[in-house]
């Protein structure tokens, strides 16, 4: 019964930093460049929630409330593309990684200067009561996230397969030139791949705030997340969910079995295993070019 309640509990924590790895890979794919700020995406989205379903501000339903979050950070995705990183172009990939990384500690001193830096709680429908299943007792907070992360991945997958504009965006991923060649607006499907990673945050970040508090720190999640998209193989989409829901189940059973102090490093440890023998990562997509 404590294995369920242990592995579901991860699945449910792999989950988000699934969804947050979901967006490192999709704007790497899309511009070769590491997003750092993901998680701080992530946390943000959950704080304009929060700020809009809070009665002393707007008091508005939660249903209401996550969709225009969603909407509001897919904006401010497409926004940075279009002002900042787009300016960046035909510099290093180290100069971007730094611009992101400055970016994240940024947001993390406006959501703290806005909302405060304690901890506070989403009043979330999602995790509303209990589920009994067969003796074990699963709160339905992490019923629901894993439940919706699923729902979202089918979503994203038939997007990508199915859609114009997704098969723009795996086209431009792919080979820019290629695609400017056919006729694809390469530069404003990357900012809508932007868009999408924002939103994709805003969703891990509705989630995590439904199981538990949130605080302008709760963005440094996008390391552990990071991690996730490199064991699962950074240029695979299915890897990164992969990734974090492995990283999230090996928590609760390093923290339940092994010594104190010695469960926060159990993600990194895989991760420098995935590193040291398979380099690229468990769902690794190898091209080898000709030259």
């Amino acid at each position: 019964m404590e294995f369920i309640q242990l592995f579901v509990s991860g699945l449910a924590n792999g989950s988000v930093y699934g969804l947050i790895a979901l967006g490192f890979v999709l704007i790497y794919k899309a511009t070769e460049a590491v997003n750092f700020a993901q998680g701080d995406f992530m946390m943000f989205g959950a704080f304009i929630t929060l700020w809009l379903t809070n009665t002393e501000y707007f008091g508005i339903s939660f249903w209401l409330a996550a969709p225009l979050a969603m909407l509001a950070m897919g904006g401010l995705g497409y926004l940075l593309d279009v002002t900042i990183i787009r300016r960046m172009f035909g510099q290093s990939q180290t100069a971007v990684v730094i611009l992101t990384i400055a970016l994240g500690f940024v947001i993390r001193f406006v959501a703290g200067a806005i909302w405060g830096h304690e901890p506070q709680t989403l009043e979330s429908p999602l995790a509303h009561g209990d589920l009994a299943v067969g003796g074990v007792v699963l709160g339905m907070a992490d019923v629901t996230i894993i439940v919706v992360t699923a729902l979202l991945t089918f979503f994203l997958f038939q997007f990508f397969k199915r859609t114009k504009l997704g098969l723009a965006m795996q086209a431009s991923s792919q080979n820019q030139m290629a695609a400017y060649y056919m006729g694809i607006p390469v530069k404003r499907v990357q900012g809508l791949i932007w868009a999408l990673s924002g939103v994709v945050a805003a969703v891990a970040g509705i989630l995590f705030a439904s199981k538990g508090a949130i605080d302008p720190n709760a963005g440094l999640l996008g390391i552990k997340a990071f991690a996730a998209a490199v064991i699962g193989g950074f240029g695979s989409l299915p890897g990164a969910l992969v990734g974090g829901l492995i990283v999230g189940v090996i928590e609760p059973f390093a923290a339940r079995f092994l010594p104190a102090g010695y469960s926060q490093i159990a993600p990194y440890a895989l991760l420098l295993f995935v590193l040291i023998f398979r380099p690229h990562g468990l769902f690794s997509q190898v091209r080898t070019k000709k030259v």
